[in-house]
């Protein structure tokens, strides 16, 4: 976690805060008290119904480490970070349908059936979302003259939005605060958040917060989920994007999460991984403490940008939580719903003996993760064993399978346990280039920032380059030079799935994953077309595309004088021509207001209408004038009553 930035109160908030601001950012503040005999009570929640009874009790089940795996600290007190995802519960106008199917396109909510689901104000501000993200700032205290020698406390920041780059920070501003006075740091701090401009996804922000000042980095649009209302931008691409110089620019949700650190005793296994999460397959993490658990939840997610994650992902899950209960009730041979889960209780290796995957991380204690680190390399490089056929470690890791997740009862140590046959092989030279920090806490820091820089880019390009066969799919054109732009575009290549597989096992997915893969690649991509990730990314990137070529053909037609086209039309081209800039014109009316060039593109297609309407024999005039809708948009006819 990095520093706590420098803050100080300045005067009193001068006026209310101004709660639909607020909201862009922020759905509540809770402060949650742990009671010995009531358990967990949620004694703030700003603004005042901002939750329903089910969600403040979810809220601050989730809130405190799990008792069964927390370690006892001796120090009188124990602050830590680390948050939480989980399910709003309350009637709301999308919750029947899943976030992964929604496409937002033109500031509408559209679901799988084509249905406009109608957008407030407040679900701009995410309120019709169907998750929350919860960013939870934890303090033990522990005093003897306390009853049972202590005492818990939980500062928690809600969220429609995964803005860890910008809570997490937030925390560690807001959380001392609180414990020094008060709730009026609640009232300080909204007043600061609702002064905040509105969320740029994939935009550098500077957000003022007191005397500081926070500079985040937010996740693009594209790799948002759209059930929180938010604005739907993605630039286009037939190819694989140019992987950015700049590695501040986020490409991904949890840019900022420390996946060298998280994995460094698992770094061979990041490819299977990687796999595992491209085709969505349900993964079990489990860690010692609640802030390892959920950056290793984070650090996975990251793994496959620029994909959107569609795989509902947990990266702090309780027994408490209202879903445990299905997942408890799956028996063996159940399918294990899509998920990445990660729990620091034990008891979740018994309960959730079906999930098929089971990845292992963290030390127990702050003071033991150096025993856990791979061996030094003189020169500095970090040493990884690429030895899989050592006897030694082949005796291990038999023993390790032999036992299975179960042995973590006794003794936690970092593994993976898992049947999935890996198609990609990991690659050497990028862990060859990770660079070993040494002893110092201070260099460690800075050395985990460029390692972490050097595995982001190569799983970005792994992604990348993955993804970069369905670009075809995506292309959008232009009107060729000389064709019309007044009629209607075509419409973007079919996808077929089995058509799909055929090409490319003729062409081949590149030379840049070919050698990285072994023979069975196209099983990867069979995989990935059945999995829970594509139709999601399939569809917003399709949205994206027939978006991009809506608006070329309409630039085209605003540049385009109708006079060099007619005389080339037919008839029949002509009566074309006039229906589809109708169409063209009465779309645009429906969007008022929301671009700046709306009048002029009105007007321009008013008169291209006219000049069509001009050359179309006397009878089709007169037919077209009996519709009043039609005959209004024509100035020069609409107060002409067609003859008898």
């Amino acid at each position: 976690m990095s520093r706590s930035p420098s803050f100080s109160l300045k005067q009193e908030p001068s006026s209310k805060v101004d709660l639909n601001s607020f909201g862009r950012w922020v759905a509540a503040f809770c402060i949650i008290r742990f009671d010995l005999e009531q358990g967990q009570l949620v004694e703030e929640c700003y603004p005042p119904g901002s939750l329903t009874q089910d969600e403040e009790l979810d809220i601050a089940f989730s809130s405190f480490p799990d008792s069964v795996s927390q370690n006892h600290n001796r120090s009188s007190i124990h602050d830590c970070i680390f948050f939480f995802r989980t399910q709003r519960r309350g009637d709301l106008q999308v919750a029947h349908v899943d976030s992964s199917e929604i496409v937002e396109i033109d500031d509408k909510v559209v679901s799988p059936d084509g249905k406009v689901l109608k957008k407030s104000e407040s679900s701009r501000n995410g309120n019709c979302s169907r998750y929350l993200y919860g960013f939870v700032f934890n303090r033990q205290r522990h005093d003897e003259r306390l009853k049972r020698g202590g005492e818990q406390k939980s500062v928690v920041i809600l969220s429609h939005s995964p803005y860890s780059s910008v809570f997490r920070p937030l925390l560690q501003i807001m959380g001392p605060l609180f414990f020094d006075i008060g709730k009026k740091a609640l009232d300080h701090i909204a007043a600061c958040v609702s002064m905040w401009p509105a969320p740029a996804p994939g935009q550098l922000m500077e957000l003022p917060i007191g005397s500081a000042t926070l500079r985040v980095n937010l996740p693009p649009s594209h790799s948002l989920p759209l059930d929180g209302g938010l604005s739907f931008e993605e630039s286009v691409s037939s190819l694989a994007p140019l992987l950015p110089t700049n590695q501040s620019v986020p490409q991904g949700l949890f840019h900022d999460s420390d996946l060298f650190g998280t994995f460094r005793g698992l770094l061979l296994q990041l490819w299977v991984l990687w796999e595992m999460l491209l085709i969505g397959e349900p993964i079990l993490i489990i860690a010692p403490t609640p802030p390892q658990c959920c950056e290793a939840v984070a650090g996975l997610v990251s793994l496959v940008a620029p994909l959107l994650f569609s795989v509902d992902f947990r990266p702090y899950f309780t027994i408490h939580d209202p879903e445990f209960a299905q997942l408890n009730a799956l028996r063996e041979g159940d399918t294990f719903p899509p998920m990445v889960l990660g729990v620091t209780n034990l008891f979740f290796l018994k309960a959730l003996k079906t999930i098929p995957h089971t990845v292992s991380v963290g030390s127990p204690s702050p003071n033991s993760s150096r025993l856990l680190q791979p061996p030094r390399a003189s020169s500095g490089r970090l040493q990884v064993s690429l030895k899989k056929f050592a006897p030694s470690s082949l005796l291990n890791a038999v023993k390790l399978r032999r036992e299975g997740p179960l042995c973590l009862m006794t003794e936690h140590k970092e593994a993976i346990w898992t049947s999935y046959p890996a198609i990609m092989k990991p690659d050497t030279s990028i862990l060859n280039r990770l660079i070993d920090a040494g002893m110092s806490p201070r260099v460690e820091e800075s050395m985990s920032v460029v390692n972490n820089e050097i595995l982001r880019r190569h799983f970005l390009e792994l992604t990348t380059n993955f993804l970069a066969p369905f670009g075809r799919y995506f292309r959008a054109f232009a009107p060729s030079e000389g064709s019309s732009p007044f009629v209607d575009p075509p419409p973007l290549p079919q996808f077929n799935a089995d058509e799909f597989l055929d090409t490319l096992s003729t062409r081949g997915p590149g030379k840049f994953l070919l050698k990285r893969m072994r023979s069975n690649w196209l099983d990867l991509y069979r995989r990935f077309l059945k999995g829970h990730n594509f139709e999601p990314w399939f569809q917003r990137k399709r949205a994206v595309a027939e978006q991009e070529q809506r608006r070329l053909w309409r630039q085209a037609r605003m540049k385009a004088d109708i006079q060099q086209f007619i005389y080339k039309m037919s008839e029949l081209e002509i009566i074309d021509s006039f229906n589809a800039i109708e169409r063209h014109l009465l779309a645009e009316m429906q969007l008022k207001g929301t671009s700046e060039d709306y009048e002029s593109t009105c007007e321009k297609l008013k008169g291209d209408l006219q000049v069509v309407f001009n050359v179309l024999p006397m009878d089709m005039q007169q037919l077209l004038l009996m519709n009043p809708q039609r005959a209004a948009l024509l100035p020069q006819h609409s107060h002409t009553s067609p003859p008898r």
